[in-house]
């Protein structure tokens, strides 16, 4: 029997890369800054509201033409939405494990001083 070509199917518990948390945490920030509403900014963009959802947690990628409209519907440069990605992920690799404890939406201490010192 031949095996399927293309890629293997990702694993449904595949966990979001740290960038993608990073970036999706960043969008959130400037949206809330700006005090715009998920339906506000997914309007904008063109996409739905729990589309942008999944950008924000990081467990859908952003494609680079869609970082370019949510940068601008923002007012920022798309650069802004990575800054302190290094430091941040580095961060976020040793909270990993106390971050599965917290209660949905609530970010490890360290993640949280992360965010404010970006903005």
């Amino acid at each position: 029997m031949q095996e399927p070509k293309g890629k293997p199917c990702p694993e449904k518990d595949a966990k979001p890369h740290p960038v993608d948390v990073h970036v999706g945490g960043r969008i959130r920030h400037f949206r809330l800054l700006r005090k715009m509403t998920q339906a506000d900014l997914s309007n904008q963009i063109g996409v739905k509201f729990q589309q942008l959802q999944k950008y924000e947690t990081g467990f859908n990628r952003v494609s680079a033409s869609r970082l370019y409209l949510i940068a601008e519907a923002l007012d920022v440069e798309v650069a802004d939405l990575f800054e302190m990605a290094e430091t941040c992920i580095e961060l976020s690799t040793v909270s990993l494990k106390s971050a599965a404890k917290l209660p949905d939406g609530e970010v490890p201490a360290n993640q949280e001083r992360c965010m404010e010192q970006t903005s």
